[in-house]
């Protein structure tokens, strides 16, 4: 990892950075000053309700409109004074194909690699070698209004890569797709994170985030409401517990009597103790039933999903603490 002078961590060089970023439409607040620090080579997901402002934020850094304020650098260019130089290191796949289904997937491809001006025959070197990583060989010859959704993703995200931009936004991108054709993108985007392919996510899949994002941004209202990774913004919400199930009666009266702050089932003959989830607080849980003689037949640990952190965060009663604000 790298180090300063005075040998401290340095922050790794991002790919892209906003500083106090802004943007309104009419008297709508969009984008209230957000700050964005996305490393080089990894998966960054910004998640948020429908309007909260994702698809603005990709249109701003892939310059497709101007932000009202900000300090913008996209692949360490200033979007500001250099738009063109952030041009020739992005590619954009947007909600929306922008596959031409009334040519062929080859078509598509060529035409992709004549506006980047690629020379005829490294146009057509570079559509075959996309056409074969991404599975489409078959279907080249086709209209690509035949493909299926799955294919017509693929496509688009080939075309993208023609000008092999290392910085890519992926503006929901498996929108649509049945779970095979999401798992299948999923591998692609993997696969350009290790050859060191920056992506620039947003979805409303938030199991797409978790699997796939090195750190997540949550925006609503304009803001950041938190940041950080899965891991710790799940840790962001209460309700983490593990649940001890019993058959005998006997016993389950016994643990529950023994323990405090623990929620019965009687129904169940089921308690459910208030836990981080952590390897050291299930230890612990552990030691005590063995103290006590206690033996439970079903022990399960629940940790908070993403789907809480998001439900939490843009609730409408919600109220964000400062230590949720600044998690990062």
């Amino acid at each position: 990892m790298p180090t300063s002078r005075q040998g401290g961590v340095r922050p790794s060089p991002a790919a892209i950075s906003a500083v106090g970023l802004r943007r309104s439409f009419g008297d709508k607040t969009v984008l209230d000053g957000i700050d964005l620090h996305i490393p080089a080579g990894s998966v960054f997901a910004l998640l948020g309700p429908n309007g909260a402002g994702k698809t603005t934020a990709v249109k701003i850094l892939s310059t497709l409109i101007t932000a009202d304020a900000g300090e913008l650098h996209v692949g360490g260019h200033d979007l500001a004074t250099d738009a063109q130089a952030v041009r020739a290191v992005i590619g954009v796949t947007g909600q929306f194909s922008a596959v031409d289904g009334l040519i062929t997937g080859e078509e598509n491809m060529l035409l992709m690699a004549d506006l980047h001006h690629l020379s005829r025959s490294e146009g057509r070197r570079t559509a075959a070698e996309l056409l074969e990583r991404f599975d489409l060989v078959d279907a080249a010859k086709k209209p690509a209004s035949t493909y299926s959704g799955g294919m017509k993703r693929r496509l688009d995200l080939a075309m993208t890569l023609v000008g092999n931009p290392r910085i890519i936004f992926l503006d929901e991108p498996t929108t649509g797709l049945d779970p095979r054709s999401r798992h299948n993108m999923w591998g692609i985007i993997r696969e350009l994170v290790s050859d060191g392919v920056t992506v620039f996510l947003t979805t409303q899949y938030l199991d797409e985030a978790d699997e796939l994002a090195d750190r997540i941004a949550v925006l609503n209202d304009g803001k950041i409401a938190a940041e950080g990774t899965a891991e710790e913004l799940k840790r962001l919400i209460p309700g983490g517990h593990v649940r001890l199930r019993f058959t005998d009666p006997a016993t389950y009266q016994s643990a529950a009597s023994a323990l405090r702050e623990v929620t019965r089932d009687d129904e169940a003959l089921a308690l459910q103790i208030p836990s981080d989830g952590s390897q050291r607080e299930l230890r612990s849980i552990l030691d005590w039933l063995d103290s006590e003689g206690i033996e439970a037949d079903e022990l399960t640990v629940h940790t908070p999903d993403l789907d809480d952190v998001f439900f939490d965060l843009t609730g409408p009663a919600n109220v964000l603490s400062q230590t949720k604000e600044n998690v990062r």
